[in-house]
């Protein structure tokens, strides 16, 4: 029996009408009784002497004798000693009113709480939690303790690392303070004050039981100055009438440790099959760790959680003297055998995360005493069709080393979880099935390539007809190391639309795009898509093939904004919380937030919609296909350790995970054999005896028709045309840069046509590849026009950085070749868009042969962000000249001040016509870290690829535009 009051002191009064206990006081203080104290008495009798011994007869000055003068130090001494006198009075009488104001405020409220002798009897008291399904079937109920699932054990037979590390933990001077830490409050209290509200707390093991104990669940949940005092008045007056070590044993037989362990006992046979007793320093530091966020931190849902946690716990030990840091170390680094968790559960990983969900709106303490109600958004009926769907899939695979796998569903409109399975099967330890497969982090493949070219769209102006080239590349790696990417069959298919590209899967123009679109845009807006756990800093191109980690429910819930017209819900699994008492707690309620342009989220959506333009790689029938519109997007990492499917119609938005939670290689199980089917099962039965419906399409979405190789509006010579649909705001590429083109071909030389060749000129039809395919079109033995023009006298002028339609900013260090054999000087000048009718010279003449190197530098902060064309003109000493020209896009961040762009108007008597130079010949270099190569795919709005067939892209020959004269 626990001994409640100690020897020598007297019972205290106890209230008749109310009940309550009336706690003793030094000075015996009550509310009714303020007259009452000895210190007021004491103070009282002190002021009548006082007022004695200070009572003057006042001195006339004039009766004041001649010497009088003489006594001024004195008299100033005693006004001196006067006026402190009343001070120290009056500092003692406000120290005694504030002493009388404390001690009354403590019995007031004091006399209004629970008796303290009741700790024991109240630590045994609570109702159960109920977690249920939409429908109100329960899934998970926390039993009650008393059930078998709570053994009280004394003091003595628990563990004496458990206490330490608990004491390390909770309150490191549990045995000094008085129930309260004084230390601990006034932090809490300043932090709280400087912050206009309550953000920190300063609980001590006793405080934890008061407020676990005897307060309301509301009152738990209460963040206010008042309940604080509350906790601390009981927690003072349980301190008096406890013993340190009768505290401290209630707290370990009622504190809840998760998986329904409630007390140190339970917890120690739950996760270990032990006794408390028998807990080794590793198993209790973990064990220390659990009851601040038991589902947080459960070993068996998130290990590296619960391992972290265990982590600060021993680091606290070592601060308080209990272990040495090599101790700890042993300790955090020793394995921890666990036991096969005995739950009698439902959707068992679902109602792990809804217990997640629930400890961020309410107190742990309150969610498994105060009988809450938790109706979840699960819906049974598709529970079961997840369930089956994956145990069915997995169970196939068995032979091809397929053990695991998880599903989540998502109701597109509202966000809300309405299926969640996990893995096959939540008690099988030979998978790992207790890990949760839908929280866990793995490499997503080709699902996120969708967020690549949703960036694409947003930042380069790309559209589903822009051209990629799917042909052999090479990238240098940091360590000299040369990445050569294939796709899935092993093949290159040339020039391929976007649409293409994204439908089919292929790496190589997924790669293309990610190098314009860069590595952190697409980290942005993978986060504006509710994907938070690309942190890294090291990632490269390989991002958009799924080399990071991310989790099937991040990924799930991006795939639902894009088929809720670009509005993201994050995912919801609680619609209603109510106490036993019937009173809502209202959950935060999420609400959509665009974080897609409508037109952007439906191209996407369109072209994974399209089973036409996927047909070469899954075929006409393959399990993406629904009876519905419906869009889906697969993805298979490196030795198919990872293999995911995600889809969705307008209602709804599935995603699936196939694997081995130890991440061992499946055996040759690809995105379309292994989760596509599991999708394809439970869309398909979910969808049954719904109503069909389109996905919207936006007003501002329109159709037209394009060259159907090309992508651009078709040439007079595009062979044939094809429909595509584009935001109306980013039309696709004019006819001038189809790749079908007419070119000027001397046919004395078979170069191309300038001033220098005009006696037997005629045009050639060419399929015209960009720079980066053209290797690829003659491997497969298409003719390409030639990239020379007919020679000059000897004359050479060639801007070879910046490259042609690169984009730059600030300043650029414009380097090539100015080389004639009379040379007499170079001019650099500019012009305004790509093909431009005047040019402004920007440098004076520079009087030096350059072979190669720098030829002047100008800063683009003098103009507006846009297409500009930059020229060199050599000069002989005849009067000869030639020039060589280079787009760009002038690119400039937010905040700089530019003037007009140039406006100049041609001279009036033209000079003869230029001579054109071979840029088109030229390799791409690495250019200053001024300037951003763009590769001739590249599709920015005012910056068309580089084409031979493009006359503005080399020579005057067809703009007969005369170079300026230097100022």
């Amino acid at each position: 029996m626990l001994e409640q009051e100690e020897p020598g002191q007297p019972r205290p009064k106890k209230d008749a009408a109310s009940g309550h206990w009336q706690p003793r006081f030094g000075l015996g203080l009550t509310p009714s009784e303020p007259s009452s104290s000895p210190l007021l008495k004491r103070l009282a009798r002190a002021r009548q002497r006082k007022a004695k011994t200070v009572s003057l007869t006042p001195i006339k000055v004039a009766e004041m004798p001649p010497s009088a003068k003489n006594v001024h130090p004195a008299r100033t001494r005693r006004s001196w000693l006067h006026h402190f006198s009343w001070f120290f009075i009056g500092l003692i009488g406000l120290s005694a009113l504030a002493l009388i104001g404390g001690v009354a405020a403590y019995t007031w409220v004091a006399v209004q709480l629970p008796s303290a002798d009741e700790l024991r009897p109240r630590s045994l008291q609570f109702a159960t939690t109920q977690i249920l399904d939409r429908e109100g079937n329960l899934l998970w109920e926390i039993i009650d303790p008393t059930g078998g699932r709570r053994t009280d054990v004394p003091l003595a037979q628990i563990s004496p690392h458990l206490v330490q590390a608990t004491l390390a933990t909770e309150d490191r001077y549990f045995y000094l303070n008085v129930g309260v830490d004084p230390i601990a409050i006034t932090r809490a209290v300043y932090d709280n004050l400087s912050e206009q509200q309550i953000v920190s707390g300063a609980s001590t093991i006793t405080q934890q039981l008061a407020r676990n104990v005897f307060l309301t669940p509301a009152e738990r949940t209460e963040q206010s100055f008042a309940r604080k005092i509350k906790e601390a008045v009981l927690a003072v007056e349980i301190n008096r009438r406890y013993s340190k070590d009768q505290i401290l044993e209630i707290y370990f037989n009622q504190i809840y440790y998760g998986n329904l362990a409630y007390g140190c006992e339970a917890a120690a046979q739950t996760y270990f099959g032990k006794s408390a007793a028998d807990l080794t320093l590793p198993e209790a530091s973990l064990l220390a760790g659990l009851p601040q966020s038991p589902a947080i931190h459960d070993p068996y849902t998130n290990l590296a959680g619960a391992k972290a946690r265990q982590a600060d716990v021993l680091n606290l030990m070592v601060e308080a003297g209990y272990l040495t840091t090599a101790e700890a170390e042993a300790a955090q680094t020793a394995p921890l055998h666990f036991s096969e968790p005995n739950f009698a559960l439902e959707a068992p990983h679902f109602v792990s995360y809804v217990r997640r969900e629930l400890e961020r709106i309410v107190p742990a303490a309150t969610i498994y005493r105060a009988g809450l109600r938790v109706t979840t958004t699960l819906d049974p009926r598709l529970q079961a069709i997840a369930e089956q769907a994956v145990q069915a899939q997995v169970a196939a695979l068995a032979e091809r080393d397929v053990t695991d796998g998880a599903l989540l569903a998502l109701d597109v409109p509202t966000g809300q979880i309405v299926a969640y399975v996990g893995s096959p099967d939540f008690r099988d330890t030979s998978i790992d099935g207790q890990v949760d497969m839908v929280s866990s982090p793995r490499q997503p493949g080709s699902t996120i390539k969708p967020l690549t070219y949703l960036a694409a769209f947003e930042t380069l102006g790309w559209t589903p007809s822009t051209l990629l080239m799917d042909v052999p590349v090479e990238y240098p790696d940091t360590e000299g190391n040369i990445y050569r990417p294939t796709n899935v069959d092993l093949q290159f298919h040339g020039p391929v639309s976007l649409r293409t590209a994204l439908a089919n899967s292929y790496n190589i123009p997924a790669l293309k795009a990610m190098e314009q679109v860069g590595v952190e845009r697409l980290k942005e807006m993978a986060a504006r898509l509710g994907i938070t756990s690309l942190t890294r800093d090291d990632y490269g191109l390989p991002l958009t093939l799924g080399s990071g980690e991310v989790s099937l429910l991040e990924m799930t819930g991006a795939y639902q904004a894009l088929a809720n017209q670009g509005r993201l819900i994050p995912p919801t699994a609680i619609l209603k919380i109510t106490d036993n008492f019937g009173r809502e707690i209202e959950p935060a309620r999420p609400q959509p937030r665009p974080v897609l342009r409508p037109e952007h989220a439906y191209l996407i959506t369109d072209i994974l919609a399209d089973n036409v333009a996927r047909t070469p790689s899954f075929g006409l029938n393959s399990d993406l296909r629904l009876s519905r519109p419906a869009a889906a997007k697969t993805g298979t990492t490196n030795d198919f350790r990872d293999n995911w499917t995600i889809g969705y119609t307008p209602d709804l938005v599935s995603g699936v995970w196939l694997g081995n939670a130890d991440n061992r290689p499946m055996r040759e199980v690809g995105g379309a054999v292994g989760a596509a089917p599991i999708w394809h099962t439970f869309m398909a039965q979910a969808h049954q005896g719904q109503p069909i419906n389109n996905f919207v399409r936006p007003e501002t979405i329109v159709t037209l028709t394009v060259c159907a190789d090309s992508g651009t509006l078709p040439s007079e010579v595009c062979p044939e045309t094809r429909s595509e649909i584009f935001f109306e705001e980013q039309p696709p590429l004019g006819p001038q840069y189809d790749m079908h083109q007419l070119v000027e071909i001397d046919f004395n030389s078979g170069l191309l046509v300038n001033e220098f060749c005009r006696s037997n000129i005629g045009k050639r039809y060419f399929r015209v590849f960009p720079p980066d395919g053209r290797d690829w079109a003659l491997s497969q033995s298409i003719e390409q026009p030639p990239t020379k023009y007919c020679p000059s006298t000897n004359m050479i002028a060639r801007i070879t950085d910046p490259v042609d339609s690169s984009a730059v900013r600030g300043t650029i260090f414009l380097e090539g070749v100015a080389i004639a054999s009379n040379f007499s000087h170079y001019q650099l000048e500019l012009g305004t868009g790509t093909a431009p009718q005047s040019f402004i010279v920007i440098q004076n003449p520079v009087y030096e042969l350059k072979d190669n190197q720098l030829l002047g530098t100008f800063d683009t902060r003098q103009l507006e962000n846009g297409s500009y064309t930059l020229r060199l003109v050599v000069f002989d000493a005849l009067g000869g000249f030639t020039e060589s020209r280079t787009r760009v896009l002038v690119d400039n961040p937010p905040g700089f001040s530019a003037v007009p762009r140039p406006v100049t108007t041609p001279p009036v008597t033209p000079t003869p016509l230029v001579t054109t130079t071979l840029t088109l010949t030229q390799t791409l270099p690495i250019t200053p870290a001024s300037v951003q190569p763009i590769t001739a795919s590249t599709t920015l709005p005012g910056v068309p690829p580089v084409s031979p067939a493009d006359p503005s892209a080399e020579g005057d020959a067809a703009q007969n535009i005369p170079p300026q004269p230097a100022p």
